[in-house]
């Protein structure tokens, strides 16, 4: 599902016109956004969690070349699915 099916579902589960949905999917992505950048977790009851995690730098190999390379430290989002999100796509 792309981003505009989403809000489309959006619309047309609520009372929203589809340009409202597609406001209210991109304003709650950029408050995930922002509050994952400031160093918080999102925890959606029932859905799960979004938390940054920092990946330490690493060695690799370059496919072309087969040069061993570093690869920097970054921080990474991770989401963990709560448990009625696994039940539901178990059932």
């Amino acid at each position: 599902m792309k981003k505009a099916e989403l809000a489309a579902e959006v619309a047309q589960n609520t009372d929203l016109s589809a340009k409202d949905a597609a406001k209210a999917v991109d304003a709650t992505f950029n408050a995930i956004i922002a509050a994952l950048k400031g160093g918080d977790e999102v925890r959606i009851t029932n859905f799960g969690v979004f938390a940054v995690t920092d990946r330490p730098e690493s060695q690799g190999r370059d496919p072309r070349s087969g040069e061993t390379i570093t690869i920097k430290a970054a921080k990474v989002p991770k989401f963990r699915p709560g448990k009625p999100l696994k039940d539901a796509l178990n059932a």
